[in-house]
């Protein structure tokens, strides 16, 4: 899809946009753009993120650059129960596993897209057909030092268990704030990692993933710093 409108000139003017959709649903936002309503299925999320990216204007697509490059700020559309509560974990980017012994904070996709993001919930009422889910209000964040003290902390332990080649023994129970999970098309895609004697190995993908806990202590306050 083509964005609707033209690149946002500010962060103003993108946060005007993103408040202005809050409490459409899929249903009217898809309408608006002419596009198909998403009815339920695995592709549910994908659509509506695509529908929101679209009615922002947001240019990047699937490139590895933030949404809103000019701006610097990445798009992160959010399921959320009626209360506000996250109800999964938040994608970040992929990881290159076999540079993990060299990758540093600073210059990583996971900082890039953590620099500055635009959060737009969208809420499910139970028992509701996906259709009807609504956007909540949105926010802008930036991490504070607190935090990203605790992603670089995480970055690097997580990234330096890859490095020795701990991969396979790596589980989503490891880091505060950031998580490895799998990331793949497939159960049969592979990428190559370091085996436990320095050597590459076949490993499935895997991708950095905001925790529920984290993100949903931001959406309510964007200095929480939560256990």
């Amino acid at each position: 899809m083509t964005p609707l409108l033209e690149p946002p000139r500010d962060e103003a003017e993108l946060r005007r946009r993103a408040t202005a959709l809050a409490g459409q649903t899929l249903a009217d936002l898809a309408r608006a753009l002419g596009c198909a309503v998403p009815r339920g299925g695995a592709r549910t999320k994908g659509l509506a993120g695509t529908l929101v990216e679209r009615a922002l204007g947001a240019t990047a697509g699937s490139a590895s650059t933030p949404d809103f490059p000019h701006l610097g700020v990445e798009l992160k559309t959010i399921p959320v129960d009626p209360a506000g509560a996250p109800q999964e974990s938040t994608f970040v980017c992929s990881i290159s596993l076999s540079d993990a012994d060299r990758a540093e904070w600073e210059t990583s996709r996971a900082r890039a897209k953590l620099a500055h993001v635009l959060w737009v919930p969208i809420v499910a009422a139970p028992g509701r057909p996906s259709e009807e889910r609504r956007l909540g209000a949105p926010r802008l964040w930036r991490p504070t030092a607190p935090q990203e003290r605790v992603l670089r902390a995480d970055f690097e332990d997580l990234m330096g268990l890859i490095g020795i080649g701990a991969v396979e023994a790596l589980t989503a129970h490891a880091g505060r704030w950031l998580q490895v999970r799998p990331k793949a098309a497939s159960g049969r895609s592979r990428t190559l990692a370091f085996g436990r004697d320095g050597e590459l190995i076949p490993a499935l993908p895997r991708g950095f993933y905001l925790r529920p806990s984290f993100t949903g202590a931001i959406l309510n306050d964007p200095a929480a710093l939560p256990p």
